[in-house]
């Protein structure tokens, strides 16, 4: 499993302008799907979107995906995603994972770490978001908030503890 994530990494590395392009369409589902989130990105301080992070496990999973940090609406760098898992888990999905920044402190703090790891550097708290649900922008508190939507698969672990986020560089592209 561990060697199908590694192939996929190398296979399937993006460039900015196919990172861009994926980032868009995931905001769009997000935004035509969720009630209130246009609004809660406006309030954000920063938002990390990766689209169709891919997801396997059979006992040992592994997850990876690349998207882009937004602030006011611009790409400013390129993010991967890794993590692994142990434990009972057969099954494959592909999701998208919004991380809203809500302070300028945990953004700041996201881009000035060479490797930023959930559970260790900081934490996210997860809303796990339906069609046609709204967003409460008035209750969410944490500084750092992810949004996972569009699941397709037959894992339903949503947690992100133990993920690594790493800087790509996307200068050549």
């Amino acid at each position: 499993m561990v060697f199908m994530l590694v192939a996929y990494q190398t296979a399937f590395a993006a460039s900015a302008r196919e990172i861009d392009v994926s980032v868009d369409e995931a905001l769009n589902r997000f935004y035509k799907n969720v009630k209130g989130a246009k609004e809660f990105a406006r309030i954000a301080k920063g938002l990390l979107v990766l689209p169709n992070v891919f997801k396997a496990g059979l006992f040992i999973g592994g997850e990876y995906g690349e998207g882009a940090l937004r602030v006011k609406g611009k790409t400013v760098d390129y993010y991967s995603i890794i993590s692994g898992s142990f434990g009972f888990q057969i099954g494959a999905q592909k999701k998208d994972i919004i991380i809203a920044f809500m302070t300028e402190k945990a953004l700041r703090d996201f881009r000035k770490s060479s490797g930023w790891e959930v559970g260790v550097d900081g934490n996210i708290a997860i809303v796990n978001v339906g069609a046609g649900q709204r967003i409460d922008t008035t209750t969410v508190k944490d500084p750092i908030v992810a949004f996972v939507f569009d699941v397709k698969g037959l894992i339903v672990d949503v947690s992100l503890k133990g993920a690594k986020f790493s800087r790509l560089d996307k200068t050549g592209d």
